[in-house]
């Protein structure tokens, strides 16, 4: 194959189309339940990170027409007030998604948390109820990375039935989810993770390889089946020998695009597609008021 190969999944313009549609939906809806769906993404201490993609959440909802209700709260904030605020957004009846922005203070308890948060407003779709329906292959609010995944391989006509799927990361966030949402459309589903005695062996039987680890460039060309799709959920910071910042994900993509048929590139590729997907929970969880 030449290093032409690989085409790229463009998740930032299929991102920017689901929110045309997402628009489209809240303008014909606002009419019948005479307000505008609403989100509220509660963000704890001052992680930079974090804070660049709250800012990068509100102006997506501002664009479809969702108001955002978010509250910053210092870092300091115990564990009882932040469980009292998801609590009072459960019950305010003008916010229809709730989402806690990770990483939290480590002394705030996670889980705790986002089980406070009613199943019905989850639009992160991480609440054991969500979770539960996802496993039952029942609807409900889908987890927004893999939903993007799997939305981004749709629009592209990547049908995954009776493909081997490779899954690389086993988190609650991404690599779980996304595995019963594979299986969900019949494709054979493996998992590797940390603790994979070869990684690249595992890999390489891959026609579809999903990589959500954090680690980066941890999947290079020789570790991928010449064809397959490389799709890269890794966000990773790292620095050039010219000392400049640069985002990379978990797939050493050179080297990946000259071997598989199609790639995700970062950024550009999946971060877009959760954003749309939390924006599509949200709307999804206004509509049960029409």
């Amino acid at each position: 194959m030449s290093s032409e190969t690989a085409s790229l999944l463009n998740g930032k313009a299929l991102a920017q189309k689901i929110q045309g549609e997402l628009k489209i939906t809240v303008e014909n809806l606002q009419g019948k339940i005479g307000r505008p769906p609403g989100l509220a993404v509660i963000m704890v201490g001052d992680n930079p990170a974090s804070a660049v993609y709250v800012r990068n959440k509100e102006k997506a909802c501002a664009k479809v027409g969702i108001a955002s209700f978010g509250r910053h709260l210092p870092t300091e904030t115990p564990q009882e007030e932040v469980e009292a605020l998801i609590h009072q957004l459960n019950a305010d009846e003008r916010v229809d998604g709730i989402l806690v922005q990770l990483p939290l203070p480590p002394h705030l308890d996670t889980v705790k948390l986002l089980h406070a948060i009613a199943p019905e407003k989850d639009a992160d779709g991480l609440h054991p109820m969500n979770l539960g329906h996802l496993i039952r292959g029942e609807d409900g609010l889908r987890s927004c990375t893999p939903a993007g995944v799997m939305r981004l391989l749709e629009e592209y006509n990547l049908d995954v039935a009776g493909k081997h799927a490779v899954v690389v990361g086993r988190s609650i966030l991404v690599g779980k989810p996304l595995s019963l949402m594979l299986l969900e459309k019949n494709a054979t589903v493996t998992m590797a993770h940390s603790r994979t005695a070869d990684l690249g062996e595992m890999t390489r039987q891959g026609d579809i390889i999903i990589a959500a680890v954090g680690k980066p460039n941890l999947i290079t060309g020789e570790m991928v089946k010449p064809g397959a799709v490389a799709i890269d959920v890794g966000i990773n910071r790292i620095m050039t020998e010219e000392g400049k910042s640069k985002l990379v994900g978990d797939f050493e993509f050179n080297s990946v695009s000259q071997v598989s048929s199609y790639i995700t590139p970062v950024p550009g590729g999946v971060g877009p597609m959760t954003v749309a997907m939390l924006l599509q929970n949200t709307v999804l969880s206004y509509q049960k008021f029409q």
